[in-house]
């Protein structure tokens, strides 16, 4: 007897997280991320992926955060 294997169908949301400090920037409020993380998380979203996104000069832009839940 062969088993049927059920797919999973995934829906994605991507969330952005600036940076701070002035003219250059590169700074993240790390408890303000968390909040936003955790928020996430209590809506079943899983975080597949994060990357910052480079201004220069060693520092960040932004930080890109990738997530994902089972689509109902």
């Amino acid at each position: 007897m062969q088993q049927q294997r059920e797919t999973k169908m995934w829906e994605f949301k991507t969330l952005r997280t600036s940076a701070t400090g002035g003219f250059l920037g590169g700074k993240f409020d790390e408890t303000a991320l968390d909040v936003k993380l955790n928020a996430m998380g209590e809506q079943r979203w899983e975080l597949v992926a994060a990357f910052t996104t480079n201004q220069g000069y060693g520092q960040s832009r932004e930080i890109v955060t990738i997530f994902r839940r089972e689509r109902r």
